[in-house]
C-alpha cells in the first residue's frame, strides 16, 4: 500500500512502420511501441492533421475520442492504449487491427458478383451491435451512465480481424452525455451523410438509437451489396433520408427472410421511439442465425476472409508485419514529417 498514489513518469517511444491510412482528420500508421530491454509492442499510431490540431473544435473531438473509449474494454471494440502530445501535435495509440475493413469486404463480394451468406451478414452486424450496446450503456467508475452515441456507424469503420473477429473502431465524433458537443456551437457536419439518421442529418439531437439507424443501413448493405442512400447533394440527402418513404428492403434483397426485413424496417423507422435497441437488433440476428442452423463464429468468418483475400490473407500465427487494414499497405511514413515522428516516435530509428 505504500506505493499507491505513487505517479510514474516514463518517456515513451515509437517507431512509424507504414502509412496504414489517411482519414479528412487524422493519419493512421503501423507503428510499434519501444520499452526497455529491448520491449516492443505492434500499435497503430494515429496523428492529427496539422489544420485540425489548429482548431479547438476537431482538436477537442480527437482528445475526446481517446478520453472516452480508453475505457470501452470489450471484444468487439478497438482498444485505445494512450493519448500522447509532442508540442502542438496529438496521437493515439491503440490496438493494430490485422485483417480488413468491412466496406473491403462488400466490395469484394460485388467485385466477385456474389451475394453474402445471410448468416454470415447477421453474424457480423450482431457483433457491431453487441459494441454498440456497450458503449450505449457503459457507466464510468463515478458510475454515471454516459450514453456513448457512435455517430459514425458504417462499413469503413468495422475492422475484421483474419482471425475472424468484429471490432468497431473511430469513435472520433463519438459523443457522451457528459461531453460537451462542438457541433452545438455552430454547424458541423458529423458523420458520413449516407449513413445519417433523419435526426442527425438535421442536426437535432441524437441518442443511441440514431446508432441503430446507422447499423440498419449497414445491414441493407451487407444483405443487397450496394448503399441505401445515394444522394451527394445536401439537400437531395436530406430529402432522401427525412422525407422520403422507407424503402421497400424486398425489391432490393429478393427472398430476403421475414425476420430481417422486419427487423431492417424497425432499425429504418424515421421515429426513432420504433426502432429497436443495438442489443434487441444483435439478440434478433443471432436467433436468425440459430433458426438457420449456421450459428457464426470466428472460425466460420476466418474461413470467408481466407477464400475472398488469398492474396493477403495471412493466418493469425504468421507474424509478418504487413497485414493491415490498409488500401495503402507497404507505404513508408513520410521522412519529411515534423518533430514528432522523428524525435518522439523513434527518433530515426
Amino acid at each position: 500500500m505504500e506505493n499507491e498514489g505513487r505517479l510514474f513518469e516514463y518517456a515513451g517511444q515509437f517507431r512509424l512502420i507504414r502509412k496504414v491510412a489517411r482519414g479528412g482528420m487524422a493519419t493512421v500508421y503501423e507503428a510499434e511501441q519501444l520499452g526497455p530491454a529491448g520491449f516492443t509492442k505492434q500499435i497503430a499510431l494515429k496523428i492529427i492533421h496539422d489544420r485540425y490540431a489548429r482548431q479547438p473544435e476537431w482538436l477537442q473531438l480527437f482528445i475526446d475520442e481517446a478520453k472516452l473509449s480508453a475505457n470501452l474494454v470489450h471484444g468487439n471494440i478497438v482498444q485505445i492504449y494512450q493519448l500522447g502530445q509532442f508540442e502542438h501535435e496529438y496521437f493515439i495509440a491503440m490496438e493494430f487491427i490485422k485483417g480488413v475493413t468491412l466496406r473491403a469486404l462488400i466490395d469484394r463480394h460485388r467485385q466477385l458478383g456474389t451475394p453474402m451468406s445471410p448468416p454470415l451478414a447477421a453474424y457480423i452486424a450482431s457483433r457491431v451491435c453487441r459494441a454498440l450496446d456497450f458503449a450505449h450503456n457503459f457507466v464510468d467508475p463515478r458510475g454515471r451512465r454516459l450514453d456513448i452515441v457512435h455517430r459514425d456507424v458504417s462499413p469503413g469503420n468495422v475492422l475484421l480481424t483474419w482471425d475472424g473477429h468484429v471490432k468497431l473502431g473511430d469513435f472520433g465524433i463519438a459523443k457522451a452525455r457528459t461531453m460537451a458537443d462542438p457541433a452545438a456551437q455552430r454547424p458541423l457536419m458529423m458523420g458520413k451523410k449516407h449513413y445519417m439518421s433523419p435526426e442527425q442529418i438535421l442536426a437535432g439531437k441524437v441518442d443511441s438509437r440514431s446508432d441503430v439507424f446507422a447499423m440498419g443501413i449497414v445491414l441493407f448493405e451487407l444483405l443487397a451489396l450496394q448503399p441505401l442512400f445515394t444522394e451527394n447533394e445536401t439537400e437531395a440527402a436530406i430529402d432522401e433520408v427525412v422525407v422520403a418513404p422507407v424503402p421497400d428492403v424486398s425489391r432490393y434483397i429478393p427472398g430476403i427472410d421475414r425476420a430481417l426485413d422486419a427487423l431492417l424496417r424497425l432499425a429504418l423507422s424515421k421515429a426513432p421511439g420504433e426502432r429497436p435497441s443495438a442489443a434487441d437488433f444483435g439478440r434478433v440476428l443471432d436467433q436468425f442465425c440459430v433458426r438457420h442452423q449456421e450459428t457464426g463464429s470466428p472460425e466460420r468468418l476466418q474461413a470467408h476472409l481466407a477464400s475472398l483475400f488469398p492474396d493477403s490473407y495471412r493466418p493469425p500465427t504468421e507474424s509478418t508485419g504487413r497485414t493491415g487494414t490498409s488500401s495503402t499497405s507497404g507505404t513508408p511514413p513520410n521522412r519529411n514529417r515534423p518533430s514528432l515522428v522523428m524525435r518522439i516516435l523513434g527518433r530515426g530509428n
